[in-house]
């Protein structure tokens, strides 16, 4: 029997070769267990909704409903579950599209197996995962829409609920922190994400890193 502490994964890709290859790598990890596999978006989300697992890696490219449209559709739904990119796609509009629908990293296919555990294990532990391709490509992109010097204008507390956004804490992490109400940590991310003028905790949390602020 699987210890309960494992992860439990889902994997969603068209490809019957590459979740073959992934699940036999995962099932000789102790702390992971493969739950369930998907072939394309639709059967990824009922699988998502049936299964619960902690973090689905999903493909972006598939027939029918694609990894994007099924993580938007993940996010109506509220399911609980973390969605690692596992793509060969590099470009940056797809990328973006991504992370905007809720995924909590992105990775290549060509990712080193070992590599792609830590991934695993660190996106169930609340952080984002991006290959150093993928990060220098939305920075570039955030420089290039004027990111400098909008810090300037967070408060102090915005700042410190900055930091921990960029260390992966969730709301209720950071309302524990900082002695906050979820409710005034809510508006405090909502006030850092206008003031940067950013679309997400991804970005927002890309944007930390990137001017030394937290992880």
């Amino acid at each position: 029997m699987a210890d309960i502490r494992s992860i439990h994964v889902l994997l969603v890709d068209d490809h019957q070769v590459v979740r073959r290859g992934l699940r036999t790598f995962l099932e000789v990890q102790d702390d992971i267990e493969v739950v369930g596999e998907a072939a394309d978006g639709a059967e990824g989300i009922a699988a998502a909704e049936q299964l619960r697992p902690d973090v689905v890696l999903m493909d972006v490219k598939m027939p029918g409903t694609d990894g994007i449209e099924a993580l938007r559709k993940l996010r109506e739904l509220d399911n609980p579950a973390r969605v690692l990119v596992v793509t060969s796609f590099t470009e940056q509009r797809t990328v973006v599209p991504a992370l905007r629908a809720g995924a909590a990293g992105y990775v290549y296919k060509d990712i080193d197996p070992e590599a792609l555990a830590a991934a695993i294990r660190s996106v169930h532990a609340g952080h984002v995962v991006l290959q150093p391709e993928v990060a220098g490509a939305l920075l570039s992109q955030e420089e290039g829409n004027g990111g400098q010097g909008r810090g300037t204008s967070l408060t102090d507390r915005e700042s410190e609920v900055l930091a921990l956004i960029a260390d992966g804490r969730s709301n209720r992490e950071i309302a524990r922190a900082l002695v906050l109400s979820e409710k005034t940590v809510k508006t405090h991310v909502s006030n850092i994400l206008m003031k940067l003028d950013l679309a997400d905790r991804t970005q927002a949390a890309l944007w930390a890193v990137r001017h030394g602020i937290g992880a």
